[in-house]
């Protein structure tokens, strides 16, 4: 990271800070490219995860660790709900129905809105546009 660059962000104090007196230690007997590569890393994981202390940028690695295994469970969900929603359909227009029930329709997007608000029935209908299939 250039020096206008660090300043600009103020990762260049965190960085040393964060080091110890290291970076200052290397900077002050003129091993400048160790100094550099302690910045850089600091500032890697600050810019990664927009923290400032290496505690935070452990809770933070910790916490997106976490969603990531969340977003892989809603993701396997979404997909066992699209399967389900494809045997109704199947099983309605097989008898004769049609492909989409409405009020059905309006009852997922009532309970998602319950549940989490106007971004709730956004939710709702991205599930509803994703699980009506193309039967």
């Amino acid at each position: 990271m250039t020096a206008p660059a660090a300043e600009k962000t103020g990762t260049r104090a965190t960085a040393a800070q964060n080091t110890g007196t290291a970076a200052g230690t290397a900077e002050k007997t003129g091993t400048a490219a160790t100094a550099a590569n302690h910045t850089d890393t600091a500032t890697t994981a600050a810019e990664r995860t927009g923290a400032r202390t290496e505690e935070a940028v452990s809770v933070i690695t910790d916490a997106r660790e976490r969603i990531d295994t969340l977003d892989d469970r809603i993701l396997g969900l979404v997909q066992e709900r699209m399967a389900v929603s494809a045997v109704v359909q199947e099983a309605r227009i097989g008898s004769g129905g049609r492909r989409v029930n409405l009020s059905r329709e309006m009852e997922v997007l009532g309970r998602y809105r319950d549940a989490l608000g106007r971004p709730g029935t956004a939710l709702a209908m991205t599930l509803l546009e994703l699980c009506r299939g193309k039967i």
